[in-house]
Formats: structure tokens, C-alpha cells, sequence
């Protein structure tokens, strides 16, 4: 699946600098990254920009408008195009380098690998931004099936009543030729493959009115001379020697082409973003548009490659951008002849192919599956073309249903159901939880603020120091300094390199404030304590990594349990490396975050970098504290820590986490894990983070593997291969005694083998969809294929 990258640029200037967001995702979904960065002022860029274009004007070749102002006696060359180019060029390339851009950089650099098929769409109304020659941008020249189009930050889409048809309708306008050759593409389409193309040679405004009225076309295009308007929001094209129309002019004729089928626009004639911002208000769904005058070899030349690629099978995107590649060989006589062709995309619509505008003549038509004879026995060949035709069928259907999430709560109850029945492990040694109780909260002084006061922190801290731990992490907010009366205690909160702070980021989507950090600790020596909770309450997924809203109290980019975990392996020589694929390494470990359908989710929010939470499964597992959590690593209360009985062998060395699970400040997720009666088991804050700490430890250091899912084909294979399970078991066995019992034994297999892959590889297969398409295919072919033999 291609890519699809948003870039929006929001209003501001040159000599004030641009606000930017980007967005990264699939096609057809919602995007799984956003980040904001910015562009700061650059004065110098649009200089550049004229003082090229002041250049390129002047220059002597035949172009598409009708004569181009020349504004000095003396021609420039083309050497003094190149240089200017090249000027623009790095000016353009050292703006995007900025230091408050780099972020975007970075992230886009992380997501996208150079073998991706890539979409990006430049959103702004900034017509100086439109003009830059965006392809040059270094960065996308690292991607070489990467095109950007541009795109107005309002759009809509249009509701279209269009089918392929056996030919491409093609609209062709020949306006105004004087002083340039288009028979050379009146040939070119006229040469089209599956395609009809009318052609009307300057037309008057009447024809081609009646003619965009009157007809389904897809394909619209216009050779001859445009301009835009100084404005740049209005263009014109000249249709005939003595008329000239705006978009506007046009705007009921093409409004109702669109609505009828028009896909595409092509306007092979000069200066043509003025046509292409008018036109965006009609919401067609892309356009092709010279941003300069063009030359009418570079024009005619543009056309040829385009189409021969268009329609030879690439997307309109490659098909752009390797025709203006292409371009390129006349760069010796028509100096920058790359920059001119560039798409106007409308963002609501999907790129264009050219093979769904037309109906393939040589394809057949499926055939239905004939009735089944209500009585005798059905040939051995026609079961089995049922079976494979149910389970073909079958699958996608239901590989659909689960894509729109409607199985993901089934999923999710299913996939608790299996980790409940992995077999138990022991706790995690490495680890040392201390926790504040509600009696170590009563104990304390009248005065303390939160669970935790001052004095028994300093205590604490001071005893645990004593012992070496290799790194403390305090999973309590304090978003308050600490008083005067200890000193102490903010010397070591500011100065310790093992001393990790918790804070909250805050959440402008559920309007969450978030928690300030506290003042003493440095942004270094923080991590977050926000977590992904399922729509039934459950925490099932582990957050890693994300990038604060900037106006976010807590500006921690990484999660609590990471800061403990890298500062843990950081002696053991383990540091946190990223692949060239943007995947997180840790040693030999390696793990790529979710995505928006992942495994049993469909179409979540996969912000920042979360992967699959496998939870330790230990003994005990009733074993709780103030009735709740389980002890997934040995634990103390702050009364029995600070009372004596804290040992040092169970401090040195070891990661010591110190939390709440006083009821009365309520620090519980649900688990995927059940009580003895049947309900979520609850699991403290503190025992989460531990949990989190646990599996990054063991996966890094004991090769306990974190859970993983198939990708989309391996588990369209799975449910497939279940489908034709239970319809091969429907034409075997014609007994019904023998049938359900086959169908029994398969259901049961399925649990096992799920049950299996879990345990022994911590994989999550598709348990539900499979199951269906097990019972599914085998109620479909007992209704196809009768009589069955009753036993």
C-alpha cells in the first residue's frame, strides 16, 4: 500500500516564517503520524525566486503564451538561468534544514523507507509557496517514487455518477495556436490506446459549453495559450483568436462535468497555476498545469512521456514525475524545463489510474455458480469450484468487515482469553517495586502534598543511595517544588544520575491539562507516565515514544519505563539505536511500532510509538496488595523500607520503582487479565510501569520474544485456509454425525494451533475471522451441496 504524506503550511510569510504540519499514513486511512514544526523567515527565498524567474522570462525560445514581456535590451543566457537556478536551489534546500524544521525531518526520515510508493501533497494558499520548485527539496530526492502535487487547505469531495467505460473519453481543445505547433499533440492523443477522443480546434465559448453539458467526459485537456492573472487566483486560456475565458466563465458547464465523471484536467499551455487554483473550487480531482511559460518543444515533449506512462500502467503520479524527468535531456537548450509540470491535487480523492477509466474488453465475466441439484449426489468438481469459489468469496468479505473494526471487540476478548492460559512465569528479579500504601499514607505528616511527603522521600531516597541501585524511578507527580526545610532532597532530585521523575503530556484531543514535571529535575531525566487505554478500559498496548503537543506542560518524549530501561542496559553497553526503517533496536532487539490495523485493532489511533504489551504471566496471580495488583517483581511497602527491613542485595544494581496503590488515589488500569469472580483484574500504576520495564528488560537481555502479529497477506492466507477447511470437511464427509464432529475437531484445532503460536513464538493470529470462516464456509456449502446423508 503507497504512502500518503500531508504537508501543511499555514498562514504566514517569508519575512515572518510558516507554521507546518505534517502527516503520514497509508492510503485510504487516517494518518498514524502528525507533528508540528516550523519554517522560519527567509526573505531571500522569494528574491531568488524573481530574480530566476525575472531570467527565464527573458529568455529567447517559442513558448505557449502569445509573446513574452522581455524587460531588458540585453538577452540573458543560459548559464545565467542555470546560475540563478542553482541559487534558488540552495537557498530553497538550506531553509528546509533549518533547526526548527528538523524535527519534521526527522520524523520523515523515520516512517518512510526509499522503495515506498509516496504521495505528497504541499497544502497552503501561499501562491509563492506554490511557485517553489518543490522536487528539488534533497529529502524527496532520496525517494524515487515519491512525486508532490499541490493542494488548497479547503476541499471537498464530490459525489460522481460514473462507471469505466469500454473507451477513455476524451475532451481535447485546441484554443489559440499562433505562434505554436500542437498538431504534435493532437497526434499524441489522437494515438491513444481504449480511448475516444473529440477534438474541437478553436472552438467558440457556445461549442464548448454544449460540449461539456452534453457529454460523460474523464479526461479533460488544452493545448494552446493561458496566462494567470497578477493576483495569481485567476488564469484564462485563449479558446479562439478573438475569445478568452476564465475558469469562472465556465463554471456551471465544468461544475456539472465533474459531477458526471471528469477525473482529470490537463492544461498543456504556460502559467497555469491561476487555472489550477480556480479550478480547485470545483473539486475536480487532479490537474496538470505548467507553473511558468513553457517552451513548445518542452511542452509537446512533457505530453508524449505522460502519457506513454500513463497509460502504459504507471499512477498518475510516477507517470508525472517520470515525464518530468525526462525532461531533463532538453535542459541544455530550455533550462529548467524539470520544474514546470506539477499536479493540483484535490487531497478527498485518490490518485488516478488510467486501467479504472476504462472497461477491459478482453476480460470475461464471472460466471455464477449454478444451482445445486436439490436431490442425488453433486459432482466431485463442481463441490470443490464451490468450495474454492465460497471460500474466495468468504474471506475478503470478512477480511473487509474486520478492516472496518466491527470484529475487534470479539478480537480483543478472544486474544485476553489466550494470554490468561500462557503458562506462568517467575517475577522479574531485576526489579524492585516500593510501594505507598494506604497506611503509608496516613502515616506520614499532616502537611505532605500528594501521597508522598517531602521528609519521607528524602528519607527514602537517602536509604536507597546507600544500597546502589542502578537507577530509581518515582512514579508519583510532583508538579511542586520541594520546601525549603529539604535541601537535601532537591540536591539529589537535580543532581542524581539515577534519579527519574515522572509527568503527564497533555491530550488536546480529550482536553487533558496534563502534570508539570517537577522544577528540580532536568528535562534529561524525565519520562511520561501516559498510557494507551482500549475502548473497553484495558491496557493492552505499550507506549514508548511520542512528540508533546507544544504547549504540553511535560515535554518528555519518551515513556517512564524506557528512561529506566535505557538507563538500566547504558551500563551493560546497550544503547537505543534506530534502523534504517525506523525500527527501535536495543542490542539484537528489534521492534517496529503498530500501525492503525494491527493484528485484531482496526483503525486506531497509533500515535507516537506503542507496540504490543506482553504482560509477564506469573505465579501467584491472585496474589495482591490492598486487594488488587499481582506482584510481578518482588516488593516492600515505604513503612517496612523505611523502618529497616530494606535489604541491600535487593536494591543494588536493580531498577527500584516507587508508586501508589492507596485507594484513595485510585492508580488502577484494567488488565487483560480476570479476577477469581470473572472481572477485569486491576493492576496499580506502579505495577504497570514494572510490567512495561519488564518485557523491554527480558526481550533485550533473556530473548523473551514481544508479541507480534502477521501482516496483512499471511493473515488473508490464515483465514483462507480455514475457509476452505471447513468447506473441504462439507464435501468429504456427507454424514451429518461424522460432519459435526470434523467440524468440532477443526474449531478445536484452530484454538490450539492459535493457543500455540502464542505460547511458543508470542505471536497474535487471527483466532476470530478464522473461525468464522470455518463455520461460515461449511453452513454455506451445506446449503449449496445437498442432500446430506443423515445419519
Amino acid at each position: 500500500m503507497g504512502k500518503l504524506v500531508v504537508l501543511k503550511l499555514g498562514t504566514g510569510s517569508f519575512e515572518t516564517g510558516f507554521p507546518v504540519t505534517l502527516q503520514i499514513g497509508d492510503e485510504k486511512v487516517r494518518p498514524i503520524v502528525e507533528i508540528t514544526g516550523e519554517l522560519p523567515p527567509s526573505p531571500d527565498i522569494p528574491l531568488c525566486y524573481h530574480q530566476w524567474q525575472s531570467i527565464y522570462c527573458q529568455l529567447k525560445f517559442s513558448g505557449r503564451p502569445i509573446g513574452i514581456p522581455k524587460q531588458s535590451k540585453q538577452t540573458p543566457s543560459l548559464a545565467d538561468c542555470q546560475k540563478a537556478a542553482d541559487t534558488l536551489k540552495f537557498h530553497l534546500n538550506s531553509w528546509l534544514s533549518s533547526i526548527s524544521f528538523r524535527p519534521i525531518r526527522e520524523r520523515w526520515l523515520e516512517k518512510l523507507l526509499p522503495e515506498d510508493h509516496i504521495r505528497v501533497l504541499l497544502q497552503t494558499n501561499d501562491l509563492r509557496l506554490q511557485k517553489l520548485p518543490w522536487h528539488l527539496w534533497d529529502l524527496l530526492e532520496r525517494y524515487p517514487k515519491a512525486e508532490i502535487a499541490l493542494s488548497a487547505p479547503c476541499y471537498e469531495q464530490v459525489s460522481r455518477n460514473s462507471q469505466p467505460q469500454l473507451q477513455v473519453k476524451v475532451l481535447a481543445i485546441f484554443g489559440n495556436s499562433q505562434g505554436i505547433d500542437i498538431q504534435t499533440d493532437n497526434q499524441l492523443l489522437a494515438e491513444l490506446p481504449h480511448a475516444n477522443t473529440t477534438f474541437l480546434v478553436e472552438p467558440s465559448s457556445k461549442d464548448l459549453t454544449d460540449q461539456l453539458w452534453q457529454q460523460d467526459w474523464q479526461i479533460l485537456f488544452f493545448a494552446g495559450h493561458s496566462a494567470t492573472n497578477q493576483s495569481g487566483n485567476q488564469g484564462k486560456i485563449d479558446i479562439n483568436q478573438t475569445e478568452c475565458l476564465t475558469i469562472s466563465q465556465l463554471k456551471y458547464a465544468l461544475r456539472k462535468a465533474v459531477e458526471r465523471g471528469l477525473h482529470l484536467a490537463i492544461f498543456n499551455s504556460c502559467d497555469g497555476l491561476g487555472l489550477a487554483r480556480e479550478f480547485a473550487d470545483l473539486h475536480i480531482p487532479q490537474i496538470i498545469v505548467m507553473r511558468e511559460p513553457v517552451p513548445d518543444r518542452v511542452a509537446q515533449e512533457f505530453l508524449k512521456y505522460f502519457l506513454q506512462a500513463f497509460a502504459g500502467g504507471e499512477s498518475l503520479y510516477i507517470a508525472v514525475r517520470e515525464a518530468r524527468e525526462r525532461l531533463q535531456g532538453l535542459e541544455s537548450e530550455y533550462p529548467c524545463a524539470t520544474w514546470l509540470p506539477v499536479i493540483y491535487q484535490n487531497p478527498a480523492a485518490m490518485p488516478l489510474l488510467w486501467r479504472e477509466l476504462h472497461v477491459n474488453q478482453n476480460s470475461q465475466q464471472i460466471s455464477s455458480v449454478p444451482k445445486t441439484p436439490t436431490r442425488g449426489v453433486i459432482n466431485r468438481r463442481k463441490a470443490l469450484s464451490a468450495v474454492m469459489l465460497a471460500s474466495i468469496v468468504l474471506t475478503p468479505l470478512l477480511m473487509g468487515v474486520r478492516y472496518f473494526g466491527l470484529l475487534q471487540s470479539w478480537e480483543l476478548m478472544a486474544f485476553d482469553h489466550l494470554l490468561r492460559l500462557r503458562p506462568q512465569e517467575q517475577p522479574d528479579s531485576r526489579i524492585l517495586i516500593i510501594t505507598v500504601t494506604e497506611e503509608d499514607v496516613q502515616a506520614q505528616s499532616a502537611d505532605r502534598r500528594g501521597s508522598l511527603s517531602d521528609e519521607a522521600l528524602d528519607k527514602l531516597l537517602a536509604k536507597l543511595e546507600a544500597y546502589q541501585p542502578r537507577v530509581i524511578g518515582l512514579d508519583i507527580y510532583r508538579d511542586y517544588a520541594v520546601k525549603p526545610a529539604y535541601p537535601k532532597l532537591a540536591a539529589r532530585m537535580s543532581q542524581s544520575d539515577r534519579f527519574v521523575a515522572v509527568c503527564q503530556v497533555s491530550d488536546p484531543q480529550t482536553s487533558k491539562p496534563g502534570i508539570k514535571p517537577p522544577p528540580e529535575v532536568s528535562p534529561e531525566a524525565l519520562g511520561f507516565s501516559d498510557i494507551v487505554i482500549d475502548p473497553d478500559h484495558v491496557v493492552r498496548r505499550h507506549l514508548l515514544a511520542l512528540t508533546p503537543p507544544p504547549s504540553s506542560p511535560c515535554t518528555a518524549p519518551y515513556a517512564l519505563n524506557v528512561q529506566l530501561t535505557l538507563r538500566y542496559l547504558y551500563d551493560m553497553g546497550i544503547k537505543l539505536q534506530f534502523s534504517p526503517d525506523g525500527a527501535w533496536q536495543l542490542g539484537k532487539l528489534k521492534f517496529k511500532p503498530i500501525e492503525a490495523h494491527t493484528g485484531g485493532y482496526q483503525g486506531i489511533n497509533a500515535l507516537g510509538h506503542q507496540i504490543l504489551l506482553n504482560y509477564r504471566s506469573f505465579p501467584n496471580l491472585e496474589a495482591m496488595t490492598s486487594g488488587r495488583s499481582p506482584t510481578i517483581a518482588p516488593r516492600i511497602t515505604l513503612q517496612q523500607a523505611l523502618a529497616g527491613q530494606l535489604q541491600a542485595h535487593a536494591v543494588k544494581d536493580k531498577i527500584v520503582l516507587i508508586g501508589t496503590t492507596a485507594e484513595s488515589f485510585r492508580d488502577y488500569s484494567l488488565t487483560p487479565y480476570a479476577s477469581s469472580g470473572g472481572k477485569p483484574q486491576e493492576i496499580a500504576g506502579v505495577c504497570l510501569q514494572a510490567q512495561m520495564v519488564s518485557q523491554l528488560l527480558s526481550a533485550a537481555l533473556d530473548g523473551r520474544p514481544l508479541l507480534w502479529t502477521w501482516n496483512v497477506g499471511g493473515e488473508v492466507i490464515w483465514v483462507w485456509g480455514w475457509a476452505m477447511t471447513g468447506g473441504l470437511l462439507v464435501v468429504y464427509l456427507r454424514k451429518i454425525t461424522y460432519l459435526g464432529l470434523a467440524v468440532g475437531v477443526a474449531f478445536l484445532s484452530l484454538y490450539g494451533f492459535s493457543l500455540i503460536l502464542l505460547i511458543l513464538y508470542s505471536c497474535w493470529v487471527p483466532l476470530v475471522p478464522a473461525a468464522i470462516a470455518l463455520g461460515g464456509s461449511a453452513v454455506i456449502l451445506v446449503a449449496v451441496i445437498k442432500p446430506i446423508k443423515k445419519s
